[in-house]
């Protein structure tokens, strides 16, 4: 941190300011302050008279001033759902003002023009500040499998060479903190009493970091936006670079790869030199979730323009206040889904996913629960909209997903599978196979085609299996369809476990069968694990023709769930190998 820059920028922004007011800004005694002030005068750089910095002090500071801004704003910022849902959390307001544009808006005011944004999640949502602040945007295209050190690693052609600020979108800054000239390179830091999680920073009398722990108590944290020197980053990028592709290290943070630097630099190469810049306490707020954004701004209280939050108030007839304990869940492959509560239990909302209306019909998923609701086997169900597919159901705390490898678990989902097709229970609609697999092509080729090279004849021994099953002219129950494993809830009771069948989207009337072999080919059965599913499901070993309807069933399942997947992704939405995986049912259970 070079004390001449730093006084000499002082100077220029603030022309009247007093020796001991410089003492405070520079973390310096009254007595360096004259020093440094004494041997600026004697190099020229400041006019002792005027006190004003000269032309050659200008010339001094050149080489710290700030090139630009990367702003990191690809993540999704679970910790703030169901609000990024719908919207990045670095676009979320504070105060009325949008907390990106805010920090745009500053950087701007210190003479900082040259501004990118690194987006990824809702990448859209962004666009619109290119034409309002004439910023630019960056795709990072690992933002959803890597941690920020893919940002960096993405931005690193912007920072080489370059005096650049690396903030975060979601930060809030009550006043400026940016500069046109920085002394060097500075990692922000605010003092946190008690027992922490955050990144704890150690120093030497310089105020040089020298060592980052995770967790402490009572100490300086990093906390807040981060300024990068040309000299800082030319020893950072390198190791980011390279710890990037290590194996092991895919969730790192840019903050890893600066510890590991920190930690190899005893005795054996350069250290790269970062200072604290302490903040005051009511400086840089970094908002963990709603409940701290609802402290600091009122109006969150009870209101926040959110869908879910406002439908669960009118559901509850509670304020949006009493709305507490938000957590995202695991998102499922067609919908998403957060946990609350209030002062009437623990309950989760579930938003159905972007273009779920194309594949679910909602108010036949209604019908599945009122349907259901009498065998009392499904998940409690306190409000669903038929419209919109908007559900809210109980939590149920300390429950588990059935174990597809654990022969027990199977054989009591199985036999409440049975209970469920020997209850009478009906709906006015079926899940038709041969009508969805025709279904999911059309989307198919409308948004993309097919990649399977043999998928003309793959087609054509599916209808092959098509015609077999319904010249059997099979009974139809009402069947579940979405087996999975991890729809079948245990539940503590007492000294045992009770056994929940929950998310009936896909449900209608079809051959009973058919959920044996979709839970097969969603557990990623053999055929010897799918037999004895169906044992279980039978209660005793099924006869030749039965296993090989299921069979038949299994290849159909992974044929329409590979197209499924197909469209998913030409939708831009991924799920690994699982279009592999559900094609070769198709094909290796066709041949059974």
């Amino acid at each position: 941190m070079d004390r001449t820059a730093f006084l000499l920028r002082e100077l220029l922004e603030h022309p009247q300011i007093t020796q001991r007011a410089l003492a405070g800004r520079l973390s310096l005694s009254l007595g360096s302050v004259n020093a440094l002030l004494a041997d600026a005068a004697t190099r020229g750089l400041t006019d002792p008279a005027e006190r004003t910095v000269t032309e050659a002090g200008r010339a001094y500071l050149e080489p710290f001033r700030m090139d630009g801004a990367v702003i990191m704003a690809a993540g999704f910022g679970s910790r703030f759902v169901p609000l990024t849902y719908d919207v990045p959390k670095g676009l979320l307001k504070v105060f009325g003002e949008r907390m990106v544009e805010r920090q745009i808006r500053q950087l701007k005011e210190a003479g900082i023009s040259d501004i990118t944004l690194v987006v990824g999640y809702l990448k859209e949502k962004f666009e619109y500040l290119i034409d309002k602040f004439g910023v630019k945007l960056l795709y990072n295209p690992w933002f959803e499998s890597r941690n920020n050190i893919s940002t960096v690693y993405v931005a690193r052609d912007l920072l080489k060479g370059r005096n650049m600020y690396l903030l975060s979108s979601d930060n809030w800054m009550r006043e400026n903190p940016y500069h046109l000239y920085e002394p060097g390179a500075w990692y922000s830091s605010v003092y946190q009493e008690g027992e922490t999680r955050e990144w704890v920073l150690t120093c030497n009398k310089k105020g040089i970091i020298t060592d980052v722990t995770v967790g402490g108590r009572d100490a300086w944290v990093m906390y807040g936006p981060v300024c990068l020197s040309r000299e800082f980053s030319s020893l950072l990028l390198p190791k980011v670079e390279e710890e990037f592709f290590s194996p092991g290290k895919e969730q790192y943070f840019w903050e890893n790869a600066y510890i590991d630097l920190l930690h190899e630099a005893r005795g054996k190469r350069p250290m790269p030199e970062m200072a604290i810049n302490r903040q005051p306490a009511d400086q840089v707020y970094e908002f963990e979730n709603l409940e701290e954004l609802r402290a600091f701004d009122p109006y969150y209280q009870d209101h926040s323009d959110n869908a879910a939050l406002e439908l669960i108030s009118r559901v509850f007839q509670i304020p949006q206040s009493g709305i507490r304990g938000l957590s995202c869940l695991k998102a499922g492959m067609t919908n998403q889904s957060f946990l609350f509560s209030t002062v009437k239990g623990k309950f989760i909302c579930r938003i159905p996913g972007i273009g779920t209306e194309q594949l679910i019909d909602r108010r036949q998923e209604a019908d599945n629960y009122r349907a259901a609701a009498p065998l009392d086997i499904s998940e409690k169900i306190i409000y669903i909209d038929p419209a919109t597919g908007y559900k809210i159901s109980v939590y149920y705390e300390g429950c588990r997903n059935a174990d597809p490898e654990s022969p027990e678990d199977m054989r009591r989902c199985m036999e409440l599978v049975h209970f469920l097709h020997d209850s009478g229970i009906t709906v006015d609609h079926s899940f038709d196979l041969r009508e969805r697999i025709g279904f999911y092509e059309n989307l198919c080729i409308g948004s993309g085609g097919i990649p399977f090279e043999d998928y003309t004849e793959v087609r054509g021994w599916m209808n092959e299996l098509l015609d077999w099953l319904d010249s059997l002219n099979r009974p139809k129950v009402l069947a579940h369809i979405d087996s999975v494993a991890t729809n079948f809830l245990f539940i503590p009771e007492g000294s045992g476990e009770t056994l929940r069948l929950i998310d009936w989207e896909y449900a209608g009337m079809a051959d009973p069968l058919l959920d044996i072999a979709m839970c097969a080919i969603y557990s990623y059965y053999t055929r010897e694990q799918a037999e004895q599913l169906t044992a279980f499901y039978f209660g005793r070993k099924p006869t030749e023709e039965e296993q090989r309807i299921v069979f038949r069933y299994m290849a159909l399942g992974g044929f329409l769930w590979a197209l499924w997947a197909v469209y998913k992704s030409n939708c831009g939405k991924s799920f690994g190998d699982y279009t592999l995986v559900m094609y070769r049912y198709a094909k290796d259970f066709r041949k059974l």
